[in-house]
């Protein structure tokens, strides 16, 4: 566990107890030097105690192990994640170990938890380390965790943790010129209150010795020469355009703009009472999905999600509109000439290169490990399909798996915490050598074996190129990026290059700064920042005090059928939005099969999915809470007919009415009939 030269460079103001940003490649040991600056700290700090925050699940078991290796038993540590079942309160365990590694999810619902067994300060840690610590911007965890810091600070309270932030990438912040990039620097040194940041001066050299040199490769392809598939679907798109008469609206169909444009058609449409242009803008969305698809993979991976989306509109409407009767028709005219269009049309020309990489580095003899990232859940098992059935491939041993996100209530398009775990463990023991991810693996993943890395079609930004591009940690590595000729994709890793060396140009420029003048602007910056952020608060709570609850009706978002009023709702944990009206029950129906989640909740546990008796239109799903079956609902589903006009929120947190807390004993007497268990 001896640090390299260039690690015992960067940690130095950080053993005096200075906050630092820590500044290294990937791969070049960053954890690692954190590990130590801890050691050090916990034996040189009375009463100390440590966290470590990270932003992935999979991260809270790599970054365990590091640390154990280096405190060598000689203090308490645990890991704690989200999907780890019962467990003791997190302020108790905070209380009782000298080091805890955890989701920042975590520490911040034991910062603002009024029970005592979970709730902890901030200042109860001497020692803040931030994982991923680019990601401290506008409204994400960590900025939130770190807004509480700044606020202690300028109320001169007294111990302050000491900071430390390690990153690969602190990226231009969208910035095009070097000032902006300057500008961002300089923002998230004052988020995390940093004294310096630090990268290797002295030992440059050693540092280029140890870092991973992989070769960057661009797979260019042709665009499909013909395309009777995509043609049809976008004739298709334009028939619906007409029936919608809004000629504003671009057609500018397979491409992510296009797909913003129609959820904000669909969002305004359902303000406005407009059902059938809603409608129109969620077919028009399904289409644009599958050309995305169709543009990713194969023509029969994009008419399989059509053809899904299709069957569950069809079982789950019991009332269809009038938009939705023609709809349906339009896709069933169709279908078969789609089906055959999409069975003898041309094949993808970025398959065709993905397989051509694929056979050069899996056909040597020695053992390649590889990660394939693309851009959504649904593009990653279309790809693993491929894989599995691509005739060119089977020779090969290639032992593929999905690595996706967690979350959503769907097994098709999600993973579950614990089947990462698995997924990565096998990985980088050998028995799996190829993931297909999304970005969900582009952070902090550390498989030294890992030498191929393929980005696929992706169009992101440079954070993401660099921390994708370091996933490849052998040495001689390979970073293909796959694309066709002249693409937006293309195009934009491109500018991600030109912008990587912005971001070197403002971090030096940032650390060559007078450090008056550096600390005078941080200062000024902080203060700006809790300015700022006290105005959005009162703004928000303004907001929320709009509208007395009792005279905002909730209206099903598909149908607008009023199912309640805003006084029905109560907020539990914090977090989820339960109707406590007995007689809500009468407007949904509840699936028998319960939601899959996998995690267990320490007060409650999954139900059924509920959705409108009247249009079928998924709502939430039902909780099972202390004994007590709750209607949890997701705001998406909701309308607000409020005395000023229907609005749609886009979280619960931005209702214009108070929410109370969910009271058990209260709320219980009042609806336990409807409510208890049979």
């Amino acid at each position: 566990m001896e640090l390299r030269p260039y690690q015992w460079e960067v940690i130095m103001p950080a053993l005096e107890g200075r906050n630092i940003i820590i500044w290294l490649p990937t791969g070049a040991g960053k954890t690692r030097a954190a590990a130590y600056v801890a050691k050090r700290h916990l034996e040189t700090v009375v009463g100390a105690k440590v966290v470590v925050l990270v932003n992935r699940v999979h991260l809270v078991t790599q970054h365990g192990e590091e640390f154990s290796r280096m405190l060598d038993g000689h203090w308490t540590l645990i890991t704690l994640s989200g999907d780890m079942g019962p467990r003791a309160g997190f302020g108790h365990l905070a209380r009782s170990h000298d080091l805890i590694i955890c989701t920042a999810e975590l520490l911040h619902l034991a910062l603002t938890s009024p029970e005592e067994e979970e709730h902890v300060e901030l200042n109860a840690f001497s020692l803040l380390v931030v994982d991923e610590c680019h990601h401290t911007h506008k409204d994400t965890v960590y900025n939130i965790i770190l807004n509480r810091y700044l606020e202690l600070k300028l109320q001169r309270a007294r111990p302050l943790p000491q900071v430390l932030g390690l990153t690969a990438s602190l990226g231009t912040g969208g910035a095009s010129k070097l000032q902006g990039a300057v500008d961002h620097v300089l923002q998230l040194c004052a988020n995390l209150d940093t004294w310096r940041i630090m990268s290797p001066k002295k030992h440059c050299a050693q540092l280029k010795e140890h870092s991973c040199q992989t070769l960057k490769q661009y797979d260019l392809c042709h665009q499909r020469s013909q395309d009777p598939f995509g043609d049809l679907l976008k004739k298709l798109m334009d028939q619906i355009h007409d029936h919608l008469e809004m000629p504003e609206l671009s057609r500018d169909f397979g491409t992510q703009t296009y797909e913003q444009q129609v959820v904000e058609l669909s969002l305004s449409a359902a303000e406005a009472g407009l059902l059938q242009r809603r409608v129109y803008a969620l077919h028009l969305r399904r289409y644009n999905d599958a050309l995305l698809i169709h543009d990713t993979v194969r023509a029969v991976d994009a008419l399989a999600t059509l053809r899904d989306f299709y069957d569950r509109e069809r079982t789950t409407k019991t009332q269809v509109l009038q938009a939705e009767g023609w709809l349906l028709a339009l896709f069933d005219d169709h279908k078969d000439v789609l089906a055959h269009q999409a069975t003898h049309g041309p094949d993808n020309p970025k398959l065709e290169m993905l397989e051509k990489i694929l056979q050069e580095q899996f056909g040597r003899s020695s053992s390649p490990q590889g990660i394939i990232f693309t851009r959504t859940r649904q593009s990653a098992h279309s790809l693993l399909l491929w894989l599995q059935q691509q005739p060119g491939l089977q020779t090969l041993d290639i032992r593929a798996q999905l690595l996706i996100g967690a979350g959503g209530s769907s097994q098709r398009t999600h993973m579950t915490p614990r089947n990462q775990q698995e997924v990565i463990r096998k990985f980088r023991v050998g028995t799996l050598n190829l993931l297909v991810a999304t970005s969900v693996a582009e952070e902090g993943l550390d498989i030294p074996q890992c030498n191929v890395v393929v980005r696929y079609g992706l169009l992101t930004n440079e954070i993401s190129m660099v921390q994708a591009r370091g996933r490849a940690r052998a040495g001689q590595s390979v970073y293909s990026f796959v694309a066709a000729k002249g693409s937006r994709e293309l195009r934009r890793e491109l500018t991600n290059e030109a912008l990587e060396a912005l971001m070197e140009k403002a971090v030096a420029a940032v650390q060559e700064m007078d450090q008056a003048e550096y600390q005078a602007k941080i200062r000024d910056l902080q203060r700006a920042t809790l300015v700022k952020r006290a105005a959005q608060a009162t703004l928000q709570e303004s907001r929320r005090q709009q509208f007395l609850a009792e005279h905002v009706q909730l209206l099903c978002t598909n149908c607008a059928v009023a199912v309640g009023y805003g006084s029905d709702l109560r907020r539990v944990e914090g977090a989820h939005h339960v109707n406590v009206n007995p007689n809500f029950s009468i407007y949904y129906t509840v699936s028998r099969k319960p939601v899959v989640i996998d995690r267990v909740f320490k007060d409650w546990s999954p139900g059924g999915a509920i959705s409108c008796r009247n249009c079928g239109e998924g709502w939430g799903m039902q909780m099972l809470y202390k004994s007590v079956k709750l209607p949890a609902l997701r705001v998406c589903s909701m309308l607000l007919e409020t005395p000023r006009g229907r609005v749609r929120a886009k979280k619960w947190s931005l209702v214009p009415f108070p929410v109370p807390d969910f009271d058990y004993v209260q709320d219980c007497a009042q609806s336990l009939a409807g409510l208890a268990l049979d």
